[in-house]
Order: C-alpha cells, then structure tokens, then sequence
C-alpha cells in the first residue's frame, strides 16, 4: 500500500515538472517582470536581450502648463549601454488622434517594436529617465499584443547610475526582427466600458491621478473630479522612483481577485503603471483605459463626480 502511494506521488511530481519545465532543453527561464540595475548588468551576454530607454520628457511654460515632449535629446546624452530609444510621443501611439498617447492598432505597435529589434525570441528590458510608469506603459502594451517576456528596470535610470554603472552616448539600431502579435483585447477598456462598469459590482475603477485631482481640489481636464464609483490609488512609486514594496503595495490593493479592474488617468500612463502592479500581485483581470480623462472629460456627457457630491 505504501509503495503503491508512494510511487503515485512520484509520478504526480514528474508531470508537474513536465508542466513547468521549459519547451527545450536550452530554453531560459521567463524573466520576472521587475528587474534590479544589477540583474541587468550581468545579463549583458544574452544575446536576445533587448534594453528599450522609454523616456518622455515634461517640462513647464512660463504659466506653469505641463510641456510634454520626446526624450530622445536626454536618450542622445546618455542611456544604458545598447539601448535602444523607444519613443511614446510618436512611434509608439497613433499619430492621428486627438488624444496625445492613444494607442496604434496592434500591427502597427508590433511594427514599431520589431523595427526596434524585438522579435519572438527577445527578452526585453525597459526603463525610463525619471518616471517609470512611460516604462510600464510600453510594458502593458507589449502584454497586449501577446509578448509576454519583458521586465521593467525598478528605478529606472537612476537605478542604473546609482549601482556605478557607465553611461553610453553611442547611438543603438538594430536589424528588424520579426514579432507575431497573438492580441489580447481584454487589456484595454474603451469608453463604453468604463461607462458601464459605473455601475457594475464586479467591476472596479482604479483612478491613478493625484488624490487633489480625485477631490477636485485640483482641475487639470477641464473639470473637476473622478469617474463616479472609483477607487483612487495616487501613486505606486516611492520618492526615489523606486516601486512601493510588495508590502505596501498589497496593503494598497485589498481587493477581490475575481473581480475585472479597469485603471485609468490622465493619459493611461499613471495608469499603466498600477495595472503592472495589479498584475504582479496576482490579478487576472485588469485593463487600462488608454484615453482616460483626455477623452473622458471633454464629454459632458460622462460624470465626473468628488467626494461630497451624492
């Protein structure tokens, strides 16, 4: 009888290594998806990593107006040595909406990436100058067209100069690679499902903007407030740029697994950033509305609610 389970045990651990184990001999381990400046500087000799600086630049005017603009003059000066510059203000969204960082269709995003040389075989590694969530934008809409193998660099740039690594001003191209887009549209939410999840119970609203902005004490959108029934999550970095730690960022997120999240903010770029948080602590269902408050708030006829209106 013993040996009868025992053996049975035995086989029930050989097929779940069978389950786990990679398609070939020779195939890597998936990376995680936040990486440290360390781990990315002795994973130089894989020759399908793939490094993308996502930086976008923000800057004011004279009135304190948020100027937003490419970050490939700061990428010029100095980027992590073989990184490519993968650029948000144009390549990487759709040049013909009104709405700054609205997505291209799916062949068009893989385009703009397979020109980058990030193919079917790559293992990509992106990071920005500053804030990360332009790192974690690129990260979500890489998931969305099915490419399932990339990492975002904890700290960004910073990170990478803080551990004393050196910089490059040595410009990066590589051969077009050849990327297969296997969709996942549950990722995104348009405006219609935002509108509906209202007043759904199994589906939650994350609002990503400051918490000034979420009271309406703060108007950036031509009106003030935050889509009724959402949950505001302001931030999910810490002052150094850093994510929060899982701690906190557990503490910050008591939610119900079962239940489809749909982030949003101004642009879908803040936002990006808490759907990459929800995904690593274990939620299945979250898409990001990539137009957000730009399309949001130029309707009137979508509510905008604050705290002390019923």
């Amino acid at each position: 009888m013993f040996n009868r389970l025992f053996l049975k045990l035995i086989g029930s651990l050989l097929f779940a290594l069978v389950l786990v184990a990679p398609a070939g001999a020779d195939a890597p381990l998936r990376m995680e998806s936040l990486v440290t400046a360390d781990w990315l500087h002795h994973s130089f000799d894989d020759p399908n990593l793939v490094i993308l600086d996502t930086t976008v630049q923000i800057d004011f005017d004279k009135d304190g107006i948020i100027v937003v603009s490419s970050g490939r003059d700061a990428y010029k000066k100095g980027h992590i040595p073989s990184a490519g510059f993968a650029d948000l203000t144009s390549d990487l969204v759709d040049t013909d909406s009104p709405y700054p960082y609205a997505i291209p269709t799916p062949e068009k995003f893989a385009s703009a990436m397979a020109g980058l040389g990030v193919g079917d075989k790559s293992r990509v590694v992106l990071y920005a100058n500053g804030y990360s969530a332009w790192a974690a934008r690129v990260w979500w809409m890489l998931r969305w067209i099915g490419v399932d193998d990339v990492a975002v660099l904890d700290g960004g740039l910073s990170a990478w100069t803080a551990a004393g690594y050196p910089l490059s001003t040595a410009p990066v191209e590589r051969d077009r690679a050849t990327l297969s887009v296997s969709l996942r549209p549950q990722l995104i939410a348009d405006r219609d499902e935002v509108f509906a999840a209202i007043d759904d119970k199994n589906v939650v609203l994350i609002d990503a903007m400051p918490s000034a902005h979420y009271r309406g004490d703060l108007v950036m959108y031509g009106r003030a407030g935050h889509i009724p029934s959402s949950v505001n999550i302001p931030t999910v970095f810490s002052e150094d740029g850093y994510f929060l730690s899982d701690k906190t960022l557990h503490g910050l997120h008591r939610f119900d697994h079962d239940k489809r999240y749909i982030t949003y903010c101004g642009g879908g770029i803040s936002a990006s950033a808490n759907a990459f948080v929800m995904h690593r602590l274990g939620f299945t269902d979250v898409a990001v509305y990539m137009n957000s408050l730009e399309e949001w708030a130029a309707n009137p006829a979508n509510p905008l609610t604050v705290p002390d209106q019923k």
